[in-house]
């Protein structure tokens, strides 16, 4: 990321803005900040060259989708070498159902999924066809959402400096 160019508060409105609603056109971003079309243009194309912003996603509902299982696994491995680890997350990653992963510590885990399935016996398959057989995954603990009480929040922009 290109840290030399520090962000104004223009871009930071417009990192706010894209965060609340990605499928605003570039004149309803300048409406929203206050700039015209192109310079608010130029900066949304730099925010992505600079790598502030990665992507702009659609945030679908799991249930409209007949996703109504998400669980979060902690995976334990069982050997700490970078070809372990490379391997796993290279076939973790071909997994559709696998919507995040993470590297994590202070747990009795290395990696922390979050997966999403239709139901019981699909996450089942997954976890017995597809997971436990990548080699060098020695545990697994599984916790089933009951309720999403947070979702796809924006960053808090205030501690950019």
């Amino acid at each position: 990321m290109d840290m030399e160019t520090k962000l104004d508060g223009f871009d930071r409105k417009i990192l706010e803005t894209l965060q609340e609603d990605a499928s605003l056109t570039n004149q309803e971003v300048a409406d929203c900040i206050g700039l015209s079309a192109s310079p608010c243009s130029r900066r949304i194309k730099s925010l992505e060259d600079r790598g502030y912003i990665v992507r702009r996603i659609a945030v679908v509902n799991p249930k409209s989708v007949n996703l109504n299982l998400t669980a979060l696994l902690n995976i334990r491995m069982d050997k700490h070498t970078p070809e372990r680890f490379e391997n796993f997350e290279r076939k973790i990653a071909a997994l559709p159902e696998v919507i995040e992963c993470a590297l994590v510590t202070g747990q009795d885990a290395d990696y922390q999924l979050k997966v999403v399935v239709p139901d019981m016996d699909e996450y089942h398959n997954v976890l017995l066809k597809h997971i436990t057989t990548i080699e060098g995954v020695d545990g697994v603990h599984s916790s089933f959402l009951l309720r999403q009480i947070i979702s796809h929040k924006a960053l808090p922009l205030k501690y950019i400096r």
